[in-house]
């Protein structure tokens, strides 16, 4: 039988490093992986968070139709958990000693996901369900380049992708729902015609 491999650590070096570099925070002469570049990707996948946190925003204010309640339900709550993504990936940005990119210039060339209004309520599910899909490759390129070398990231990214990865599964649900229950897509011209006269009637 093996013998076990003992832990062995410089326990005074490692002191004496960290009162040195003690402005660097929590960025240690440990951390292995190039930070600059995972820095940048954080960026690009803080930016995909919030225009993922504004396109759902938007499906949940413009939804309707008869089963909208809780599809618009469904979609703040997953803006509400990209919100969180996001603040996950600012703080973590922040901890490698780098800046969250946060301004509006330049947002959706750094997002991973595009921002689809959708005409109606099945082509929000379907544009929310291909985000997903985008950010789930996206997270997944992004952990096998961190590897081991950076496990606190490698973590935040991880728990991300397993969000993102029920937000699909939630959206291809809904779809399915959609069909069985025989909503259909768009509503008649007749019955938006129908509706404006209705409208001008009640203001008379």
């Amino acid at each position: 039988m093996a013998k076990a491999k003992p832990f062995v650590s410089d326990i005074e070096n490692i002191r004496k490093r960290a009162r040195q570099d003690i402005d660097k925070g929590a960025m240690t002469a440990g951390y292995k992986a190039d930070r600059a570049t995972v820095v940048r990707l954080l960026n690009h996948a803080l930016a995909t968070e919030i225009v993922c946190v504004l396109r759902y925003k938007y499906h949940y204010y413009m939804a309707s139709g008869i089963h909208s309640q809780a599809i618009k339900e469904e979609f703040l709550q997953h803006a509400n958990e990209e919100q969180g993504h996001a603040d996950l990936l600012a703080e973590r940005i922040t901890q490698l000693d780098g800046k969250p990119n946060l301004s509006p210039e330049g947002l959706l060339a750094r997002s991973h996901s595009d921002y689809v209004e959708g005409e109606d309520i099945v082509d929000m599910i379907k544009e929310d369900l291909v985000a997903e899909r985008i950010a789930i490759d996206s997270y997944r390129e992004m952990i096998d380049y961190v590897g081991t070398a950076d496990p606190t990231t490698r973590r935040v990214l991880e728990s991300i992708l397993a969000m993102e990865e029920e937000h699909a599964e939630d959206m291809n649900t809904l779809l399915e729902q959609l069909g069985k229950k025989g909503e259909p897509a768009k509503p008649a011209p007749s019955t938006r015609a129908a509706g404006r006269k209705a409208t001008a009637r009640a203001r008379r």
